[in-house]
């Protein structure tokens, strides 16, 4: 009796792990699609992204294949061909490739994750991270298997104004301040794990000799339009710049590098004594879900926020903006007093 349940388990334990045979009928192809709020990468725009396929018995039927536009659909070389037992394959779809993603990526029949992802410290180096899965069978040969991709990532843009004519601002560069810059992620359940505080970083970028000039219509003042930072999803804790005015805690916030002058051409920041440009910030508190982009609009009409955190405290006495401070006092105002008329006699013989 132990024999036969031995034998028993055996042919069970074979029949689980036994191979799929190869259809060479009609290759494995993709139709792509993609969810539609973030724009880096658009179903009119994707040219490529890399597929592992599992087949029954979640072994993998092949890792990392490039699939690339060909006409209607996205096709791999070497091809790859349908079972032709009819039983399903399940696919996990990722752009961009494995090498340009960085940190750890496993896909296996026990974890499909990657670990340890940071986007690139330059926003201009920054790629959309997008991901989709699906699953097909010998059925979908003239179909092609549909994919719908989602954004794994949270798009940020910066734009400014100004309405008001008494100033001019002549802005030079961006930073996105201390958001958590690594993180890992299931395939499966496309949640995000963030790493610790310890990793929060900013991210900036700065254009000298392109200064943009705002205007009452809200421009983009990234490097160009359309260079947004492509960064993780997660709950902003904002810099509380009343009562830690240099970020001891590093609490999240915006800054743009920026000129200030009156219309007459007076300096109002930063200090002649400092250079031409230097930061101004703003704290945010914004929870970037992922597949949104989030626009910020700076509005400089009515004021400036204020020094950046992170300025060294001064040491020369011309320069009077310390880390936290105030760009702007309030609004000049006047109260008026009007003399009354004293009259005085003069008396003239005519």
């Amino acid at each position: 009796m132990f024999l036969i349940a031995g034998a028993a388990l055996a042919l069970a334990s074979c029949s689980k792990d036994e191979p799929v045979s190869t259809n060479h009928g009609n290759a494995i192809d993709f139709r792509a699609a993609m969810q539609t709020r973030a724009t880096a990468t658009t179903t009119a725009n994707i040219a490529k992204f890399f597929v592992t396929a599992f087949d029954k018995n979640g072994a993998n039927y092949f890792s990392d294949a490039e699939f690339s536009k060909d006409g209607s659909f996205f096709t791999s070389t070497p091809s790859y061909y349908w079972p032709s037992d009819g039983s399903e394959l399940s696919f996990v779809a990722y752009s961009p490739s494995k090498d340009e993603l960085g940190g750890t990526l496993t896909l296996s029949k026990d974890s499909k994750t990657l670990v340890d992802f940071a986007p690139a410290a330059a926003i201009a180096d920054q790629k959309d991270f997008i991901t989709a899965t699906a699953t097909g069978s010998k059925s979908n040969e003239s179909s092609g298997v549909a994919l719908t991709f989602a954004h794994q990532l949270a798009q940020i843009e910066l734009r400014a104004k100004n309405a008001n004519e008494g100033y001019v601002f002549k802005v030079q560069g961006v930073r996105i301040g201390k958001p958590i810059s690594k993180a890992s992620i299931d395939f499966e359940t496309d949640i995000w794990k963030l790493a610790g505080e310890e990793n929060k970083v900013n991210y900036e970028v700065t254009y000298t000799g392109q200064e943009k000039t705002l205007g009452t219509t809200a421009v983009s003042i990234m490097a160009t339009d359309g260079n947004n930072a492509m960064l993780l999803p997660q709950q902003l804790t904002a810099w509380d710049s009343e009562t830690d005015k240099t970020n001891d805690a590093e609490g999240a916030y915006l800054a743009v590098k920026v000129q200030i002058t009156t219309k007459d051409g007076a300096r109002v920041f930063p200090a002649v004594s400092v250079g031409e440009y230097d930061w101004v910030a703003v704290a945010i508190g914004t929870k970037w879900d992922a597949g949104k982009k989030y626009i910020y609009t700076l509005d400089f009409t009515n004021g400036a926020g204020k020094v950046d955190p992170e300025k060294p405290e001064p040491t020369d006495p011309t320069d009077p903006d310390n880390p936290g401070g105030d760009i702007f006092g309030g609004a000049i105002k006047f109260t008026v007093t009007v003399n009354d008329w004293i009259d005085a006699a003069e008396d003239i013989e005519m």
